[in-house]
């Protein structure tokens, strides 16, 4: 089959809400700081309520690395679900304006479209409070199965793996992948998300993940270890490639024998955190997609995560494709 696009990427679409405030807040609101906290529709209109000043961006985990993709000149398809409400079409206009394509029928009725509460403090650590509605409602029929197909890497975040229906439409979609000979990339999304599905993720990282992307909590989470080797040495035995991040530390890329040890690429000013492992698999895979050594992938990696958290936001505001070729990897 021929390929269309570099990347499809199955995920849960969301609207991020962003607002920035001091640590006090987070114990005020009782938000737990740095991780993503699954919430109800009740408390996200809570939330909602005390965040007058907040700046509203379309989001999700997947959706923002194939936004960065696009940034880098790739061609992408994503994959989610969202309700015909006005969160919904915001998204659904903002990923196709973009030049992803987006054909996911929206939910007519049912829960409201997914947004993230994210609080970013003066440290650029930002506490997600998440609440998924229509992500929920992605079923197996939302799979376009020759699309799918049609690209060389099914990208999919761990965050999705929250519900049934939606495991069902991953699996159906990791399916046409490997039919077709693709590669399928998977992100561990929160050392909360292993938490709960440790052992499933275990088996899909045997049985169908050939690349793998993790920071270093969640790496640590997956193979119940205190040491980040420990968890690189693991990941290592699988014979997967790997992508492991480590924030400033930079990054760590392995296959077998071959690893490599790179450096976090420099800014100015950390303003919010948010997205940076998005923006970093975007980087990663788009490398990939154009043949480029492992280490390049990870600089073209590091590049964008450096970009992302230089501004609010989890999507890059500069051109991607812009920034690599002033680094001499384009």
């Amino acid at each position: 089959m021929t390929e269309r696009y570099d990347v499809a990427g199955v995920g849960n679409a969301i609207v991020d809400v962003i607002f920035a405030a001091p640590d006090s807040f987070l114990l005020e609101h009782r938000i737990a700081k740095g991780t993503m906290t699954l919430i109800d529709e009740y408390r996200a209109e809570s939330l909602f309520a005390i965040m007058p000043d907040a700046h509203h961006l379309s989001g999700g985990s997947a959706a923002n690395t194939m936004a960065g993709l696009a940034s880098f000149g790739a061609k992408g398809l994503f994959v989610g679900k969202v309700k015909d409400d006005e969160r919904g079409n915001a998204f659904a206009s903002d990923i196709r304006r973009i030049g992803v394509r987006y054909d996911v029928a929206a939910a007519k009725d049912g829960a409201a479209t997914a947004c993230c509460l994210i609080v970013v403090t003066p440290d650029g650590q930002r506490s997600m409070n998440t609440y998924l509605g229509a992500c929920r409602e992605l079923r197996s029929h939302d799979v376009d199965e020759a699309a799918i197909a049609s690209a060389r890497v099914l990208y999919v975040e761990g965050y999705l793996w929250d519900d049934e229906g939606s495991k069902a439409a991953i699996r159906k979609a990791v399916k046409a992948a490997k039919h077709a000979g693709r590669k399928v990339a998977f992100t561990l999304s929160d050392p909360f998300c292993v938490g709960r599905y440790r052992d499933e993720f275990l088996a899909l990282l045997e049985s169908d993940i050939d690349i793998l992307f993790a920071n270093e909590e969640e790496a640590k989470a997956l193979y119940e270890v205190e040491a980040f080797d420990d968890a690189l040495q693991a990941t290592r035995a699988t014979g997967k490639l790997v992508a492991l991040t480590r924030s400033a530390k930079g990054c760590v890329i392995a296959r077998g024998d071959e690893i490599h040890v790179l450096d976090a690429a420099p800014v100015a000013k950390v303003v919010d955190t948010t997205g940076a492992g998005d923006q970093f698999a975007a980087g990663f895979l788009f490398g990939l997609s154009r043949g480029r050594p492992l280490d390049d992938c990870g600089r073209l990696g590091a590049i964008a995560a450096a970009e992302v958290i230089s501004h609010y936001g989890a999507r890059p505001e500069a051109s991607l494709k812009g920034l690599a070729a002033r680094a001499g990897l384009a």
